[in-house]
């Protein structure tokens, strides 16, 4: 297969170290026409002298000046990107290794279906290897569910390639035509939600969203959460996107994406499902007697 330019995106924020690794372990791929372009999203400390001194011109660090969100942070990194010609964009966490063969699956899947404009890799938890964190996705507008695949040991339960209707933006890959033609991630979702919305924007323009298992990354989930009682500025921005007004970023999506009266319907019973009985009620339906024994245990221990 040949090796079209893809152009690796990379937003940092007070996580040079977690950086590093990520590009360190780019360096071992087993593909080569690609470049790195991080953008910083204004960190307090030398994240952007490190990355620079550390990689020189090996990678692209663009530096702003205020924390920009997730998706309005990847989107300057998009936007560098299209100045150049390569015909796809990869977002990838930086609290992120991946495997040597992770960014050739991906453009395989692409390269083989033109309508393919997403796709994303299996997840895997950093500290925990073998247990899936995410396989991508599923929607039922009308219900108002959003779940995920994954959450669980991988015993080559979600092996394959499969379409999904959504993946996540921790290893996301995008086709040049598909951003030329949607454009750019919403702002107004600042951190969260933004996958949902993208993809199902990507669906509704005649592209398909693909998961694949044979491009595998590992995540240090919680890494950027982790550091933000350090950061009272940010702290208080992500705090505005929590508890009440996080429904806002919900209650936008069914808005858009259902019609009228189903959209709030759709709204509610997502509030519903997402709380602990309704994690419960899916669970039980589902027969993940497994997952509800280790629940109920988690909480007996944080009771005792």
């Amino acid at each position: 297969m040949s090796e079209p330019r893809v152009e690796i995106v990379i937003l940092n924020w007070n996580g040079w170290e977690d950086t590093t690794e990520c590009i360190e372990s780019l360096d071992k791929i087993n593909y080569s026409n690609y470049g790195v372009i991080v953008v910083d999203n204004a960190s307090s400390g030398d994240d952007v002298q490190i990355l620079r001194e550390r990689f020189g011109n090996r990678i692209i660090v663009i530096e702003n000046d205020r924390n920009a969100g997730f998706p309005e942070g990847c989107n300057i990194g998009i936007r560098h990107a299209l100045e150049g010609d390569c015909k796809y964009i990869l977002l990838l966490n930086n609290d992120t290794t991946v495997d040597t063969e992770f960014l050739t699956e991906l453009v395989k899947i692409t390269e083989e279906d033109p309508k393919v404009g997403i796709v994303g890799s299996k997840i895997l938890y950093y500290y925990m290897p073998n247990r899936i964190q995410a396989a991508g996705g599923r929607i039922i507008w009308w219900i108002g569910y959003i779940g995920q695949y994954g959450k669980q040991e991988d015993t080559g339960q979600y092996d394959g390639v499969f379409e999904r209707d959504y993946v996540f933006g921790t290893s996301l890959l995008l086709s040049r035509t598909l951003v030329e033609k949607i454009g750019l991630m919403d702002p107004f979702y600042f951190f969260g939600v933004e996958e949902f919305d993208y993809c199902t924007k990507a669906r509704h323009a005649g592209f398909k969203v693909f998961y694949t298992s044979a491009s595998r990354v590992w995540h240090k989930d919680g890494a950027s959460r982790a550091k933000l009682t350090d950061y009272p500025e940010t702290f208080d921005l992500i705090k505005k996107s929590a508890g009440m007004k996080e429904y806002r970023y919900y209650f936008q999506l069914f808005r858009i994406y259902c019609p009228p009266v189903i959209n709030i319907f759709a709204f509610l019973s997502n509030i519903v499902l997402s709380s602990m009985f309704g994690q419960l009620v899916i669970l039980t339906l589902r027969g993940d007697w497994k997952s509800i024994k280790q629940g109920i245990s988690r909480r007996l221990k944080k009771a005792s």
